[in-house]
């Protein structure tokens, strides 16, 4: 039984560390382990790791540090690329090692050896399309194009000239400092794909995650089926039962089931939680991306109205007190009144608990039909476009 528990461990904290370094950042996790965990996983580590090479090495030893930083971090580069690579090529190797020679088997058919070699196809045909795509960059010869399209919204976009690339700045565009161009509509730098998310490439990147989630949950499952199938065709659960006298529950075969699939099948077992694992992640990251399409919202606007929203409260807040004081100063100099019940003044209202809510108003919310449709086929690909840029020029 220590095998099982060591197996569940070994799922239960690969969970928690993949799901702080991923998501620790969220509001939800604020004042959480999770966000300790984070913390540590991506500053700490790091940081500890900065100063020992400073330690030993003194001042180049720092300087070759930051130097790579500024390379894997700063500039575009590979580096995930070649990993993402390496990992889905990994997987689908140990897969098929570990896997095929039970196919076909008493729930799954021999179809899957090659659909399984389909899907993992697509899904990398997706990660080229959304890594080397176009991700909308906003030129000279466009630049009224997304002018017209995006107007300003005069609260978190005012008219401005983007200063390196020195021309206007349409609303939703941002200037990415790795890849050095501005983006329309510009959602987030994906390091994995290292490229921008934006305007003309946003609906490959939808179609990466959606893929990638379902092709977990068809690898996990897949899994799970042959595992089936070989307890079936060895009749483990007629031996446990018949021959060991146990009762057919649940409950009294699980524990042993497992340690027989344990003692054969620990391969499949690990390649089915981690699937799975990364299934749930994946699904949650399309499902946050697929809230803010059907809403017309970046992951970067996200941010802005954070921003504004903090901001506008924050003047609330300090209206609401200075008009509290001068109230207060008012009541001071009037006439004498008599003293307030000690019980009233604690279970009076604080001015700050009526400042104004702060209401945001996103005028490129077009309804759900045509947010989606605005994802599906970018602004710049349509005929209005190509007759835009012809009347221009």
């Amino acid at each position: 039984m220590g095998v099982q528990w060591v197996l569940v461990c070994h799922g239960l904290v690969t969970l928690l560390v993949l799901v702080s370094f991923l998501c620790g950042q969220w509001p939800i996790f604020d004042g959480t382990p999770i966000q300790r965990i984070h913390h540590f996983l991506t500053f700490a580590i790091y940081d500890y790791f900065q100063r020992f090479v400073g330690l030993v090495f003194g001042a180049k030893g720092t300087n070759a540090i930051n130097s790579l930083e500024y390379f894997c971090c700063d500039r575009p580069n590979p580096i995930l690329q070649v990993l993402y690579l390496a990992i889905i090529g990994g997987i689908y190797f140990l897969v098929a090692k570990s896997s095929f020679s039970y196919i076909p088997g008493y729930y799954i058919g021999e179809v899957h050896r090659y659909t399984s070699f389909f899907a993992v196809g697509v899904g990398v045909l997706l990660f080229l399309l959304t890594s080397f795509s176009d991700p909308g960059t906003v030129k000279s010869d466009n630049v009224s194009l997304y002018l017209s399209v995006y107007p300003y919204d005069d609260v978190i976009y005012s008219e401005k000239e983007c200063s390196t690339c020195k021309i206007p700045k349409p609303a939703r565009s941002k200037h990415c400092s790795i890849c050095g161009r501005c983006v329309a509509r510009f959602d987030h730098h994906c390091g994995w794909m290292n490229n921008c998310i934006g305007e003309r490439n946003i609906h490959y990147f939808m179609a990466f995650l959606l893929w990638h989630t379902l092709l977990c949950i068809y690898g996990t499952v897949a899994i799970g089926l042959i595992l089936a199938g070989q307890i079936k065709e060895f009749r483990v659960i007629d031996i446990l039962t018949v021959y060991y006298g146990l009762e057919n529950s649940f409950g009294s075969l699980s524990p042993h089931v497992i340690q027989w699939l344990v003692g054969g099948y620990n391969t499949q077992i690990l390649l089915m939680m981690f699937l799975a694992i990364v299934a749930l992640l994946l699904a949650g990251f399309f499902g946050y991306h697929a809230k803010l399409c059907l809403t017309n919202t970046t992951t970067n606007e996200t941010f802005k109205w954070q921003d504004y929203v903090s901001w506008q409260r924050k003047l609330n807040e300090a209206r609401a007190s200075s008009a509290a004081l001068k109230a207060s100063i008012n009541g001071i100099t009037s006439e004498r009144k008599p003293p307030e019940s000690k019980w009233r003044t604690i279970f009076r209202r604080s001015p700050l608990e009526n400042v104004e809510v702060v209401v945001t108003n996103n005028i490129y919310d077009k309804g759900l039909i045509q947010n989606v449709l605005e994802i599906i086929f970018p602004i710049s690909r349509r005929r209005l476009y190509v007759k835009t840029k012809t009347k221009s020029g």
